[in-house]
């Protein structure tokens, strides 16, 4: 008898020893997992990048949605502002005539009163600043306007 009792504890020693084995490669893969899980978390947060990089990469992913009407008459110019803006990531959203083909100037339109797009849109295409306006509107759905003027071919000098 005291054969199968000491066979018996070592029957129990050996299950235990299995248990605890799979009870601690099952923690570890778990820790791994939950590791893995919280660097991806980190990262969708960007929370590896520096300020300055936030900032930028926040001003060059959000969308800027533009529209650019032809204000000078010349057949197809603002086709061709289109293209330099697409080339740079801006959205154009529609392309068309203006009300009226006298205008001089190219001026900038912010319709939702976020000056940095417009800032980008002008300097993207060439023009001061001091051409920018602002004119919010909540039923426009984009976010600025270019009407090109007929200082058309100064646009693409300053490119």
């Amino acid at each position: 008898m005291k054969y199968k009792t000491q066979a018996n504890k070592s029957e129990k020693r050996t299950y235990l020893s299995f248990q605890s084995l799979f009870l601690n490669v099952s923690i570890f893969i778990l820790s791994i997992v939950v590791i893995f899980l919280s660097y991806t978390l980190l990262i969708k947060l960007n929370f590896f990048k520096s300020v300055s990089e936030n900032e930028n990469s926040e001003k060059h992913l959000q969308a800027i949605q533009v529209e650019v009407l032809n204000g000078c008459g010349v057949t197809g110019i603002a086709d061709r502002i289109t293209d330099s803006l697409r080339v740079k990531n801006v959205d154009v959203v529609n392309t068309g005539n203006y009300r009226s083909f006298d205008i001089d100037n190219t001026i900038v339109i912010d319709r939702t009163g976020n000056l940095t797009s417009a800032k980008y849109v002008a300097q993207s295409i060439g023009i001061n600043e001091r051409q920018i306006i602002q004119q919010k509107n909540k039923n426009y759905f984009l976010d600025v306007t270019v009407i090109v003027g007929k200082d058309y071919n100064q646009l693409f000098q300053n490119q």
